[in-house]
């Protein structure tokens, strides 16, 4: 095992994917693939609500800064993750680990919440037709997600403080393919109950209040599609509901399984391959569940495809 000294603590080294060094070049194909998928998709879903005048509603700006949350945050981990596996020595430094992590949290929570409000306004939409003009105006839009981003700021900026003002002079090695919290406290040659605490309660925060209140929604909007009349209408009703709250149950559940537990109960293996699901799989489903599985979408995207190919002159 390599130990360092505490002044001497200038890089970490990613032990991620050690174990499954026979399938590099495997890992490398499926990753890239999955990448460059997210990215291509999560281009056209902005690129056709910004170009399409009938997508300039509240629904689709939500989705178009969702799709920007998650390019970013693929970004942000993915690319360094493809050339780690073709490196001999898997690096990253010490202020390098820092801003991976500042900005991991920054979008990973700013996703949390903006799913909430992403719940809330199907909410309002469907139980309460009549005023969403009204509730759901330009300013209202603007003003939550800039108050998820608020948020989410907070949360990664007081984290990302609290874990890399610990000392660290034991190993550098982190057992994840990324600047997680787990693997990077792990390293700490120690630190207080009041710094667990407090990332233990920011966790709760942005995990289990965003899950509570898109369930109470969802609750809500599934109330409404019972009074539907039409057999055909309720099954296509519960069939989007459904396909949302199974992305909505994997991410916030593999992430609360990462984040909320004992420190104690850390597993490498383990939280690395259940990362993935959160990091990498769920970017890659959320565009197919929000924006491609949705017909009006569709036809937008063929029209739009059109219109760019044969400008009409």
């Amino acid at each position: 095992m390599e130990w360092v000294s505490e002044t001497l603590m200038r890089e970490f080294v990613f032990l991620g994917f050690s174990s499954l060094a026979g399938l590099q070049w495997l890992l490398i194909i499926v990753f890239l693939l999955i990448y460059l998928f997210t990215l291509g998709t999560n281009a056209i879903i902005i690129s056709t609500i910004v170009l399409d005048r009938a997508l300039h509603t509240p629904m689709y700006f939500f989705l178009a800064v969702l799709s920007c949350f998650e390019t970013c945050y693929t970004f942000i981990l993915v690319p360094k993750m493809l050339v780690d596996l073709l490196a001999q020595k898997k690096t990253i430094s010490f202020l390098g680990c820092s801003i991976q992590m500042f900005s991991f949290l920054f979008l990973g929570c700013s996703h949390s919440f903006l799913l909430a409000v992403m719940g809330y306004d199907r909410y309002v939409a469907i139980c309460n037709p009549l005023h969403y003009t009204v509730l759901m105006g330009y300013g209202v839009c603007v003003g939550l997600v800039a108050a998820t981003c608020a948020c989410g700021f907070t949360v990664s900026l007081v984290t990302t403080s609290l874990v890399f003002h610990l000392p660290f002079h034991s190993s550098n090695q982190l057992h994840q393919f990324f600047c997680d919290i787990s693997p990077v406290l792990k390293l700490a040659s120690h630190h207080s109950r009041l710094s667990q605490l407090v990332i233990f309660m920011l966790g709760v925060f942005a995990l289990i209040i965003p899950l509570l209140l898109i369930l109470v929604s969802y609750i809500r909007i599934i109330s409404a599609i019972l009074k539907i009349p039409s057999s055909v209408g309720r099954y296509k009703a519960f069939s989007t509901c459904a396909s949302r709250l199974i992305v909505v149950t994997v991410h916030y559940g593999c992430a609360s399984f990462i984040y909320l537990r004992p420190k104690s109960n850390y597993s490498s293996s383990q939280d690395t391959l259940i990362s993935v699901s959160y990091t990498i799989l769920t970017p890659l489903f959320n565009p197919m569940v929000y924006s491609l599985r949705n017909k009006e979408f569709k036809s937008t995207v063929r029209r739009t495809m059109v219109q760019t190919s044969y400008p009409v002159n």
